[in-house]
């Protein structure tokens, strides 16, 4: 039986946003429900042409930057949307915040989602925080 997972990520660090990603693709390759919501300090990652890296926590952030057999969190993102089907959505007050439009986001982000939209559709479903 599928299990529905969904993600907040709001840290703006390596690790954390690795370790989402991890989940957010093995699940959706397993066949589970995933839906990832981004906000504050993650969502800036996922802006057209963003390139800077995200800061390591600590020493594991740092072997993961130097190691080039670690598949980067926004290609597992990318990953999780494309092969398993989850949904990538923006927070609509970060998007707002940071006056953006929904152009401005990478292409596999869906439609903005508020807080209150989204906790709702997580009712039932196993919710975690990076």
């Amino acid at each position: 039986m599928a299990r529905r997972i969904n993600i907040v990520c709001v840290s703006g660090t390596r690790e954390r946003l690795q370790m989402a990603g991890m989940i957010a693709s093995v699940a959706a390759a397993s066949g589970d429900e995933v839906s990832v919501f981004f906000s504050m300090n993650a969502l800036a990652y996922f802006v057209k042409g963003a390139d800077e890296q995200a800061p390591a926590e600590g020493h594991f952030g740092e072997l993961m930057e130097s190691n080039t057999g670690v598949p980067p969190f926004k290609q597992l993102f990318k990953f999780a949307a494309e092969m398993g089907d989850a949904k990538l959505l923006p927070c609509s007050m970060a998007i707002d915040l940071l006056e953006l439009g929904q152009d401005d986001l990478e292409p596999e982000l869906g439609e903005p989602t508020g807080l209150t939209v989204f906790l709702g559709d997580s009712a039932g479903a196993q919710l975690l925080t990076f």
